[in-house]
C-alpha cells in the first residue's frame, strides 16, 4: 500500500528531501531514496511498503537477541522490503536489497494491516511485535501505527535496527517503543563507510538517545575477522558502552560468510572470547557470544550466581527474585 511519508520537507521543482534517516535523502520527482522504499511521486513523499510484510514469524525473544528483556517470551516478528543500509555481509540481503522496488506488487509481499498484524501477534500468545528481519527505520510508518495499536492491547514493541533514525523519528515512536537491539557494528567511520555504504556518528547518537529516553537497550556487534576484531578498536567501542551504562548487554556474534563477502572465513569461537575479556575489562557486566554453541546463561555481576539459565541460547529458568539475585539480592537490570 502506498502512503504518504512521514519525516520529510517538500523544495523547489519538485524535489523533496527526506528527514527519516541519517541518509538525508534529496528525491528527485519519480525516483527511490536511498532505502528503494520511499518514491516522489508529483512532490509528495510515499512510502510503498505501508502494510505489506516480506517477512512474519513467532520467534523466542532471545534470537532478537534481547536477553534482558522478557526472557523466556515470544515475539510476534514481521518485516518489510527494504534498507537504509547496504552491508557487504548482509544475512538477509535478498529482502533488504532489492535492486529494483516498482512493478510487480506482490515484491512487496503479503498485505497485513496494523490491525491484523496486532490480531495474530495476540493470537499466537505473544508478548511483543519486533520489527526486525531488515531495517524498521525505513517502514516507520507502518511500525508506528502497527506499536499505537499493540500498546493498548498490553503488547511491547521492539526494534531490531542499525540505528540510523533521526532523532525525530525515534522521539516520534519513543512513547510506544519498549525495546531495542542496535546493531553497533564496528568503531571505525571507514567501515561504515566502506561495507555498509553509511556513517558510525548517527548510530552512536541513536544509541545515546535511546539510552537517554529509557528505551531498553542491547548492543550487537558482528566481528568480522580481518575487519572490525582488532584489540584497539574492540576496546573503543566496548569503553563507550560502559561510559554510557555498564548494565547494557552487549551481544558478540560470529561472522559465517554471507552475500558479497561469502568467500571469507568465520569467526573463530577464540576471537569471540578474546572479545568478550576485552568488554570485561572496559566494565561491561553482560556480555554473551552468538552463533556459535553456548548456553549464554546471566550471572550476577557482584557474586557470580546464576540468575538467568538459558540452553541452546533460550531461556529455560529465570533465577530472579523480584529483579534481584537470589543469591546478594543486587539488583540485576533489565525487564523481568
Amino acid at each position: 500500500m502506498t502512503k504518504e511519508a512521514m519525516f520529510y520537507k517538500k523544495l523547489e521543482n519538485k524535489k523533496v528531501r527526506c528527514y527519516l534517516c541519517a541518509q538525508h535523502c534529496k528525491i528527485e520527482e519519480g525516483e527511490l531514496g536511498f532505502c528503494r522504499v520511499r518514491q516522489n511521486l508529483g512532490g509528495t513523499l510515499y512510502t510503498k511498503v505501508f502494510g505489506r510484510v516480506i517477512a512474519r514469524n513467532v520467534d523466542p525473544i532471545e534470537k532478537k537477541p534481547l536477553y534482558h528483556f522478557l526472557p523466556g517470551s515470544r515475539a510476534y516478528s514481521i518485516a518489510t522490503l527494504g534498507c537504509n543500509f547496504r552491508c557487504s555481509f548482509c544475512q538477509n540481503w535478498q529482502i533488504s536489497q532489492p535492486e529494483d522496488s516498482s512493478g510487480d506488487e506482490n515484491r512487496f509481499g503479503i498485505p497485513l494491516s496494523p490491525k491484523q498484524a496486532v490480531a495474530e501477534a495476540e493470537e499466537q500468545r505473544c508478548e511483543s511485535i519486533a520489527y526486525t528481519y531488515t531495517e524498521p527505520t525505513i517502514f516507520f510508518e507502518y511500525a508506528f501505527e502497527t506499536a499505537k495499536l499493540a500498546k493498548k492491547a498490553g503488547l511491547r514493541n521492539i526494534f531490531v535496527t542499525n540505528g540510523y533514525m533521526t532523532s525525530q523519528a525515534l522521539e516520534t515512536i519513543h512513547p510506544y517503543l519498549d525495546a531495542a537491539n542496535v546493531d553497533l557494528k564496528a568503531w571505525q567511520d571507514d567501515y561504515y563507510k566502506n561495507n555498509c555504504q553509511a556513517r558510525l556518528k548517527p548510530v552512536i547518537k541513536t544509541i545515546e538517545k535511546m539510552h537517554e529516553l529509557g528505551i531498553w537497550l542491547e548492543v550487537t556487534t558482528l566481528l568480522i575477522p580481518g575487519e572490525n576484531d582488532f584489540r584497539q578498536e574492540l576496546e573503543g567501542l566496548t569503553r563507550f558502552l560502559a561510559e554510557l551504562d555498564r548494565d547494557i548487554p552487549w551481544h558478540i556474534s560470529a561472522f559465517h560468510p554471507a552475500y558479497k563477502f561469502g568467500s571469507r572465513q568465520s569467526t573463530p569461537p577464540e576471537t569471540l572470547e578474546q572479545a568478550r575479556e576485552i568488554g570485561k575489562n572496559a566494565g561491561l557486566r553482560y556480555i554473551y557470544l552468538g552463533n556459535i554453541p553456548t548456553n549464554n546463561n546471566t550471572f550476577c555481576p557482584h557474586c557470580g550466581e546464576t540468575v538467568v539459565e538459558r540452553r541452546g541460547g533460550l531461556t529455560s529458568k529465570v533465577r530472579l527474585d523480584n529483579h534481584k539475585c537470589p543469591g546478594c539480592s543486587s539488583e540485576i537490570k533489565g525487564i523481568w
